[in-house]
């Protein structure tokens, strides 16, 4: 209840220019229109820096990777057609209010192209996050197709060309502005946590495995609240996740540990009360202290977005100051 609130108003703010430019005919496609001759394209350039010419104002969106989904629901877009979550047959959890009306055309290892062309979408996102990105030539014989981001990038970045190829683009920066306005006052109120090390990890198979690293938005948000990370949280991943020895236990440990598994908050739960029976885990200095938080996992382990981004802002905003 707490992410959704958070996440209304986080687009609050642009709830008016939203009305405005939905995906039918609206004052911002208008002007494109009338910039374009009336031909109703325009044209972007994806992140291999090609030229692709899109609807300018698409109805029948289609997104195939976590972060364009996120994406496209933050700036009031509702696609026809989403990939799945990591280990979940519908879309991202955290996601799943929002996007009703998608139905699941893709999971992040590949698309179901006789799906996707039956929906005869007029637009279809992507990034490297989804194996879709190896059949982009096919992608593009069924509707211009636009990749909106290499692996591993900010996902600042990501969001807002995603938002550039909705048509979107002012949107998209006000609704950033907005978030960086609620991570400035967060950093402020962390107190006695300010600078603390804090740990993310994801329970599986019973063991834990790091995530959160780098430029994503679980990195990039716990760097911008001036949190400190475990030594072997630094750096960029190697992959979405790594896996850490049980016998090394002590490599995830910090001040504050967020804990997640792979789905929700309930999925988060049972993996801690596994995690309680493993030699060493309740000796962690964040367990002693009653300093790990469950998450939902759906949106800490995602490959982000700004609602993702959100979650992850609620979650250390509601554990980190409230006690020093």
């Amino acid at each position: 209840m707490q992410f959704r609130r958070s996440a209304a108003l986080l687009v609050a703010a642009i709830a008016g220019s939203l009305a405005l430019t939905g995906c039918g005919s609206d004052s911002k496609a208008g002007s494109q229109d009338a910039a374009g001759g009336g031909s109703g394209k325009r044209t972007v350039t994806d992140a291999n820096g090609k030229k692709v010419e899109v609807p300018a104002a698409p109805k029948k969106v289609v997104t195939l990777s976590e972060p364009t989904l996120d994406a496209a629901l933050a700036l009031g877009v509702q696609p026809i057609g989403a990939t799945s979550g990591r280990g979940q047959s519908g879309v991202a959890g955290y996601l799943a209010e929002k996007a009703k009306s998608a139905k699941i055309v893709a999971n992040v290892a590949e698309p179901d192209l006789d799906k996707l062309s039956a929906m005869r979408p007029d637009l279809i996102l992507l990034d490297e996050t989804v194996g879709a990105k190896r059949v982009q030539d096919k992608l593009k014989g069924i509707a211009p197709t636009v990749l909106t981001a290499k692996l591993n990038a900010p996902w600042k970045e990501a969001f807002s060309a995603t938002a550039d190829a909705l048509g979107k683009k002012a949107d998209g920066e006000k609704l950033l502005a907005g978030f960086d306005k609620q991570v400035g006052e967060v950093k402020g109120a962390l107190g006695g946590n300010a600078g603390a090390v804090t740990s993310v990890i994801r329970w599986q198979n019973g063991a834990p495995s790091v995530v959160g690293k780098g430029k994503g938005h679980v990195g990039d948000t716990l760097a911008a609240l001036g949190l400190s990370r475990p030594k072997g949280q630094q750096g960029e991943s190697i992959g979405h996740s790594e896996p850490v020895s049980l016998e090394r236990l002590d490599s995830i440990d910090g001040d504050w540990l967020f804990f997640g598994a792979l789905g929700d908050k309930a999925a988060g739960e049972k993996g801690l009360k596994e995690a309680g029976g493993v030699p060493n885990f309740n000796k962690l200095k964040a367990v002693t202290k009653h300093h790990v938080v469950v998450v939902d996992g759906s949106a800490w382990n995602s490959s982000g977005g700004p609602l993702a981004a959100q979650a992850v802002l609620d979650d250390i905003k509601s554990a980190m100051t409230k006690k020093s």
